[in-house]
């Protein structure tokens, strides 16, 4: 009898055509002494497809291992000079094209597509293009083929300067053929104001359109008003699997690695320690009700708001300068653009030696290397994201402009905004703030420094100047806040005066205060949002869009 998988056998029923028979399988391979099997040889059913040109491969179980050498759909394939290698690929199915005798299929892998041609030829039967067509689109399949010159040129897929002449063609595993949307749709440039305008005034003139009427196409002028598909937030969050693979979407998320690393990168050079806090407290970090609580065997606890309390007593460990990526947890119900109730925290403490400004150029010099690296070393990704999301280029200066809240506030007070003096931004007035800034001093980037003691948390020394201020700051991009930081309060009893003044019970924080008693280094920190700091990078109109699985108020699944 001939060896069939069975699995095989359904996926073939389901193309429509005749499964491949594979050999039968070799004879047992370990008996005992008396002749006896005790163990079967099992056939390796790759091995038996690599005789063949097309199929689909039985289940991979780590059967067994190759030399086969695979390539890699990449820039570095995009190359003329690649003409002429044979290579395996492995990836998804994003569109196929089969017509008489020759077929396009185009493969993506991550955020790059290579057109793959199938020509009938002694070595490519017409059944392997009549296989190809049946394979729904966002299946995995592998190839094997030799790289070439096109023959046209290529429109339709990132690498242009080559294609693959197709050999062979398994697959490796079948989508279903229906998809929550098309991969299409998701990846479309987002629709400019006046394209969703011109939508919206067609969408107005069809509905008032007589019953009966003729159904022709809505014009404007002489133009035919352009269609607008898109696929709304929730559909794509409820489908976050699909909708990660679109060519922007896997950018972004390869940028927030990139963030990531070099700041990580930047603050190992600077001599920092990595650290990483606990996320169970016995009580509130930060003021305030908004935390998530639940019993801790028996006992109240929270769901840690910041590092913060745990970064400052690593400082006074004599840990000096340390740093940390971890998440961050606010119960808060705010059904915004730039709110989440899990994020990614970077938080960084150190020692400072005069003056809190020291955490400051920290701070600017490290957000200028992210931008820097950002710019120099990944140009696929942003232009990956900015075919789908358009945005201007991040303007910033190489030394970080520093701008006290007083004069923001005469900033604010001069376009005529009426707001008092210890009166901390409203988000309108951040964004317009943002806006004078970049007027006067054409920078995205920059840090407003000294705000005032009722903006602050309990923890934040106060300026020595003027006691309605404190040593505290706040960096900005494109006119929306991404760091809080400050100097840090080290004195026993002035810290436990602010815990009072803003309503913390000192049990709370027992361990925290009981720590400054045994002799405190002046530091400062601050804490970043990693997914404010990608968003606003790269000019995105909302979190959940920089938020791998964003969770909100109303989300927390997938």
């Amino acid at each position: 009898m001939a060896y069939i998988d069975a699995t095989i056998k359904l996926k073939y029923a389901s193309y429509g055509i005749s499964p491949v028979v594979l050999p039968p399988p070799p004879a047992p391979e370990l008996k005992n002494k008396d002749g006896k099997v005790i163990v079967a040889r099992v056939p390796d059913p790759v091995a038996s497809f690599d005789a063949r040109a097309y199929g689909d491969l039985p289940m991979i179980q780590s059967q067994s291992k190759s030399d086969r050498k695979w390539g890699e759909i990449n820039a570095a394939m995009n190359d003329a000079k690649n003409a002429g290698q044979q290579v395996w690929l492995r990836a998804r199915v994003h569109s196929i094209r089969i017509g008489g005798k020759i077929g396009f299929i185009v493969l993506r892998r991550g955020f790059f597509t290579l057109q793959c041609v199938l020509a009938e030829s002694a070595t490519v039967p017409k059944e392997m293009l009549k296989f190809a067509q049946k394979i729904p689109s966002e299946s995995v399949i592998e190839v094997f083929g030799t790289l070439a010159k096109p023959e046209i040129a290529i429109t339709g897929a990132e690498i242009k300067l080559v294609e693959l002449k197709v050999a062979k063609l398994f697959v490796i595993s079948a989508s279903s053929p229906v998809l929550p949307f098309q991969i299409e749709d998701a990846a479309a440039p987002e629709p400019t104001e006046e394209e969703k305008a011109a939508a919206e005034k067609a969408a107005t003139a069809t509905a008032a359109a007589p019953a009966g009427g003729d159904k022709k196409d809505q014009k404007s002028g002489d133009k035919k008003t352009k269609e607008i598909i898109t696929v709304g937030q929730a559909t794509r969050l409820d489908n976050r699997v699909i909708d990660l693979r679109t060519p922007a979407n896997h950018a972004i998320f390869r940028l927030q690695s990139a963030v990531c690393q070099y700041y990580r990168q930047f603050f190992l050079a600077q001599g920092f320690i990595e650290v990483h806090s606990p996320k169970i407290t016995p009580g509130v970090s930060e003021g305030g009700a908004q935390v998530f609580r639940f019993s801790y065997f028996g006992n109240p606890a929270c769901l840690a708001q910041s590092p913060q309390l745990f970064k400052q007593m690593a400082v006074l460990s004599d840990l000096f300068k340390v740093f940390e990526i971890g998440p961050v947890f606010r119960a808060e119900n705010a059904n915004t653009n730039r709110h989440l109730c899990e994020f990614v925290g970077l938080d960084f403490e150190m020692e400072i030696k005069e003056h809190y400004h020291e955490v400051l150029e920290v701070l600017g010099n490290l957000f200028v290397y992210i931008f820097e690296h950002i710019k120099k070393n990944h140009v696929h990704e942003l232009n990956a994201i900015r075919h789908q999301f358009p945005f201007e280029p991040l303007q910033y200066e190489a030394k970080t402009r520093v701008i006290s809240f007083p004069d923001a506030i005469a900033m604010l007070r001069g376009a005529g905004v009426k707001t008092g003096d210890l009166e901390d931004f409203s988000t309108p007035n951040e964004k317009l703030l943002g806006k004078l800034v970049k007027d006067k001093f054409k920078t995205d980037f920059y840090i407003v420094d000294r705000y005032p003691l009722v903006a602050r948390p309990f923890y934040t020394m106060i300026d020595p100047k003027d006691p309605n201020y404190t040593n505290s700051y706040d960096v900005f991009v494109r006119g929306e806040e991404i760091t809080s930081g400050a100097q840090r309060i080290h004195d026993v009893e002035l810290l436990k005066k602010r815990a009072a003044q803003c309503n913390i019970p000192e049990s709370n924080i027992a361990h925290y205060v009981e720590s400054f008693k045994y002799g405190a280094y002046p530091h400062g920190g601050a804490g970043i949002g990693l997914e404010r700091v990608v968003m606003l990078y790269l000019g995105l109109d909302n979190i959940r869009k920089s938020s791998m699985f964003p969770r909100d108020p109303h989300r927390y699944a997938p």
